[in-house]
């Protein structure tokens, strides 16, 4: 049996669903322990019975924890979310005691093939990170961590617990949404791990949280077989979607503009379109036959309309539009044509 957790609120309800659902494809027996941020994600999934699901009430999450809920007064709501990160895997473990091994996954991650490779890497280890792997480019974003906080395993052993304590005591110290140069969020505090504490495993598998920001360094290895991704010898396993925004009924921003990247065929065909076409059913699933959602995520920012701004927003959003759709930045879709 596998242990998840993630937390999401409405706006990352289709993304929520759309990894769930790709859990159940690859991920055989488990459980997945759902934060849920409002009370509109806590409805709708438990109207659905999804199996291996535990819902997670937020009263019942910080029901006793004096700290958190005090951290909770000095932070945004961003920040809070972050602060919930290493929390959600001790609740995890305070709760059910049958939990041998917690992983915590960001929403908006979606697997297309099985563990199996990762559970032997990971071997007997304690603790499980991925390295953002920036090529040369973007080097710099390191500022904000080495590791990327999407994927993370601790195992219930005293090094796991260990470096659990000591995340969430950082975490409820300062989790702020910037970078002072020695801290971010939830996810910098991490840089130190391999040094500072005992089973610590450093995944190496190319195939795990390939996602916008490191992309570039595997576009020329990227190949398919029998409709599966490898890269080189690796199966994709999982791909992170972050920044990925639905900008209009039928129109989907890939979020590669901050990270200088395009979609090449593979790309697009067997990583991209199987998970926007994933986001659109969901969609469906929650009652739309056109694909459009309640749920569905808002305009993205930096094409949002300031009232003060109209018309130069417009302008701009047009301009920054084309110059996406032509570079394949953007996907339009329509049933299951995907351009």
């Amino acid at each position: 049996m596998r242990y998840f957790c993630t937390y999401f609120d409405s706006r990352y309800l289709l993304k929520g669903l759309a990894l769930y659902r790709s859990l159940i494809r690859h991920a055989g027996s488990f459980q997945l322990f759902v934060l849920c941020l409002d009370t509109t994600v806590h409805r709708v999934l438990e109207s659905m019975l999804l199996p291996g699901v535990r819902l997670v009430l937020m009263d019942d999450f910080e029901r006793g924890d004096d700290q958190l809920v005090g951290a909770k007064r000095n932070r945004s709501r961003v920040e809070y979310y972050f602060t919930c990160t290493p929390s959600l895997m001790r609740y995890v473990f305070k709760t059910f005691s049958d939990v041998d091994l917690i992983t915590y996954l960001d929403a908006d991650l979606f697997f297309f093939s099985n563990l199996e490779s990762v559970d032997r890497e990971f071997g007997d280890n304690s603790i499980l990170i991925i390295g953002h792997r920036f090529p040369p480019a973007l080097k710099h974003m390191e500022k904000n961590g080495i590791f990327n906080v999407g994927y993370v395993s601790i195992r219930r052993d005293q090094a796991g617990f260990t470096c659990l304590e000591s995340w969430r005591n950082q975490c409820l110290l300062w989790c702020r949404d910037v970078s002072d140069g020695e801290r971010y969020a939830d996810q910098k505090y991490l840089d130190d791990w391999p040094a500072r504490f005992s089973g610590v495993r450093v995944l190496k598998q190319k195939g795990a949280d390939v996602a916008p920001w490191n992309l570039a360094n595997y576009l020329d290895s990227l190949r398919v077989h029998d409709g599966q991704v490898y890269i080189d010898e690796d199966p994709l396993v999982f791909y992170h979607f972050h920044g990925l925004e639905k900008t209009t009924a039928c129109l989907y921003d890939s979020g590669l503009r901050a990270y200088g990247a395009s979609m090449e065929k593979v790309v697009k065909r067997y990583i991209y379109a199987p998970y926007f076409l994933e986001l659109d059913d969901v969609a469906r699933s929650l009652g739309d036959c056109r694909g459009e959602s309640r749920f569905a995520n808002p305009v993205t920012t930096r094409y949002q309309q300031n009232l003060l701004r109209k018309l130069f927003a417009i302008t701009i959003f047009k301009v920054w539009l084309l110059r996406d759709v032509l570079r394949g930045r953007f996907l339009y879709i329509k049933g299951n044509l995907i351009v």
